[in-house]
């Protein structure tokens, strides 16, 4: 009998079964919430059922936005919010940048923030005149898309392909707002200036414990 678009779907989605117990795996909860801001999420979930391995393009502005920020910078902010702040929403990495999902009207608003802290791009200095200050950061709001990694990982992908650092396990994930993206930039900024010429072994190595997210 054919699957319809309210079956629960397949095992595979749940990284407890059948993915080596993969902290990276979406949830099926994680899957229902991505495919809420498709104009069709039934057709999104229905497609996934056929391929779970495969990416898909949502837009923003409805159920999250999202920061693009450059991958080093962006594993800067990551690790700030998850060792000082109060963590991160969904995470992933897509063509070497980092993709964080934030809460609705983020990427209006972080901008502004940046600008009237003059940590903005007519600004990028530390405050101090120093350089190094926050890279230019890419706000997919409304009106925009984004690229979102597959529920389930493909075989053989290389660490530049689309993959989930933080993965989506519920319908509703807390998600951070501007000014908590801002403070992890400037915080991530700020560490730049102290940060070692030698970077750590393998830097795709962290594991973010999602069961302190608010």
């Amino acid at each position: 009998m054919s699957r319809t678009s309210d079956d629960p779907l397949p095992r595979q989605f749940d990284p407890a079964a059948g993915h080596g117990g993969d902290p990276c795996g979406v949830t099926p909860d994680g899957a229902a919430w991505l495919a809420s801001a498709a104009p069709y999420p039934r057709s999104t979930l229905a497609f996934w059922r056929e391929r779970p391995d495969a990416p898909v393009v949502l837009p923003c502005g409805a159920a999250f936005d999202v920061v693009n920020a450059p991958a080093m910078f962006g594993r800067r902010m990551l690790d700030r919010m998850w060792e000082e702040g109060p963590g991160s929403g969904p995470v992933a990495v897509h063509r070497g940048r980092m993709l964080l999902f934030t809460a609705p009207g983020t990427a209006h608003r972080l901008p502004s923030l940046l600008e009237w802290e003059e940590w903005g791009a007519r600004g990028r200095t530390d405050g101090a005149g120093r350089a190094g200050g926050v890279p230019p950061l890419l706000c997919h709001g409304n009106g925009d898309a984004v690229t979102v990694p597959a529920p389930v990982a493909g075989t053989g992908l290389g660490r530049s392909a689309s993959r989930w650092l933080v993965a989506p396990d519920t319908r509703h994930p807390w998600l951070p707002g501007p000014e908590i993206l801002l403070w992890a930039a400037v915080r991530a900024a700020r560490a730049a200036v102290r940060i070692s010429i030698f970077p750590p072994a393998d830097q795709g190595a962290n594991v973010y414990d999602v069961s302190r997210r608010r």
